[in-house]
């Protein structure tokens, strides 16, 4: 019942309503980079500036929506109280979250086109048993605490990124189910083609098959640059097409060099990014670490400019963005792309 009711009521949410209008929506860029550059220290609490600093994380939103973002992240990547606990912070959950999606909200209500905020939910950074002591309940609890906060605060959406292991999903996916809110979730494909716990983007679209809820989208963020997130994309798209599918790359490995972090994919080649992500079936298309409003700026002028494909081409992504960590499941050859996105994107 939980799940009949998530889809119903996120087939009126305003993401639901928002991608049957636009077809293909733009995601923000990286938080965490901009807040660097805005002088936050290695090893701080980013999550500490909404109430701290909201005047910053305001400014980061903002850059963002302007490039053109139709969705922002709120700055809660870190928002859980195992993650707070690591800084002794562990009893500001809900303060912080809830703040975080105050500061959020206020950039999208003065933009000059609908945003929508996206509570954003990073994982717990603990390990499940037998190789750690976290539990299935214990995991559910730890994210309840989090998405109730966000869901009270107001967000659109439930957004779960950067999972490595299903244990860790299906955890967060149920503590996110009872706000009755939509569900988005990402995993990061960063090991040879998988997450770091073994999971390849097949499996993430087949997992939500089995699901009692059903996903607002899925898809793939971060990783170890835009190549690998498009190849993960195309897997997902080929493997559930009926799915709402979310291409979120980093920029690169990044390098230390002078004392600055440095993301080599530079910001031209963000637009070959995006219009292979596109051409893989993605229509939720962003960028993650290393990513600034310059970056979001060139997906915005390929989304509005993009004339649908109906094949995707895997060797253009190995000339365009690199070569693939492993041989890919959708093979060399150009395939032809379901038709069923082009039809959900009309509706």
């Amino acid at each position: 019942m939980v799940g009949k009711m998530t889809v119903l009521m996120s087939m009126t949410s305003p993401l639901a309503s928002l991608l049957r209008e636009k077809g293909v929506l733009v995601a923000d860029g990286g938080m965490g980079t901009s807040l660097f550059e805005l002088g936050l220290k290695p090893g701080g609490t980013p999550e500490v500036w909404n109430v701290e600093r909201p005047d910053l994380i305001s400014s980061v939103h903002r850059g963002f929506v302007e490039a053109g973002s139709d969705i922002i992240l709120t700055n809660t990547f870190g928002g859980t109280r195992a993650r707070l606990n690591l800084d002794g912070l562990g009893d500001r959950v809900d303060e912080l979250n809830r703040a975080a999606v105050a500061v959020a909200r206020s950039v999208a209500e003065e933009a000059d086109h609908v945003v929508i905020v996206a509570g954003s939910v990073g994982p717990t950074g603990s390990l499940f048993e037998p190789f750690g002591e976290l539990t299935h309940e214990s995991a559910v609890a730890l994210f309840a605490e989090q998405v109730q906060a966000l869901a009270a605060a107001g967000a659109d959406v439930i957004w779960i990124e950067t999972m490595s292991s299903t244990e860790e999903l299906a955890a967060a996916v149920e503590a996110a189910s009872e706000t009755g809110l939509p569900v988005v979730t990402t995993m990061s494909f960063d090991t040879h083609g998988k997450t770091m716990m073994g999971v390849p983007p097949r499996q993430l679209a087949d997992w939500w098959k089995d699901s009692a809820v059903e996903p607002a989208a899925l898809g793939a963020n971060c990783g170890v640059g835009p190549a690998d997130v498009v190849r993960a994309a195309a897997e997902i798209h080929e493997s559930s097409p009926e799915q709402v599918v979310v291409a979120k790359a980093n920029c690169g490995v990044p390098q230390m060099i002078n004392g600055t972090l440095w993301y080599p994919t530079a910001t031209e080649s963000i637009s070959d990014y995006a219009r292979l992500a596109l051409d893989a079936g993605a229509r939720i298309v962003g960028a993650c670490c290393g990513s600034v409003p310059d970056h979001i700026a060139q997906i915005r002028a390929v989304v509005d400019s993009y004339e649908p494909s109906d094949t995707f081409d895997p060797s253009l992504v190995d000339s365009l963005l690199g070569g693939r960590s492993e041989p890919s499941s959708t093979g060399s050859r150009p395939r032809r792309r379901s038709r069923r996105r082009d039809t959900a994107a009309r509706t």
